[in-house]
């Protein structure tokens, strides 16, 4: 089975929030609509600016958890390669 690891930021360089799923679209409107309750919540963390697929969902965790260990300005500019504009990239998925 595959997943997905994917960052969330409030706005344009806010807070950011790192997280795995096997279900982006699923799992991305569950933040949009408050539904994951914590962090995301709390800070607004809502729009979708990164994300990479992997085939398998274990080597998704161990990107998760290695991009959680990173330097801000590393997740900042691994942002910033694919998406310079922060735009939000949720109604760009097609699943």
């Amino acid at each position: 089975m595959g997943g997905y690891v994917y960052i969330l930021a409030s706005r344009k360089n806010g807070t950011l929030y790192t997280g795995v799923t096997s279900n982006l679209e699923q799992r991305i409107w569950e933040h949009r609509e408050g539904l994951t309750g914590g962090f995301t919540k709390k800070y607004g963390v809502k729009m979708l600016v990164w994300y990479r697929d992997y085939h398998d969902i274990r080597d998704a965790i161990d990107d998760e958890k290695r991009i959680k260990r990173w330097r801000r300005k590393w997740k900042l500019e691994l942002i910033e390669t694919i998406n310079p504009r922060w735009d939000d990239l949720y109604n760009t998925l097609n699943m």
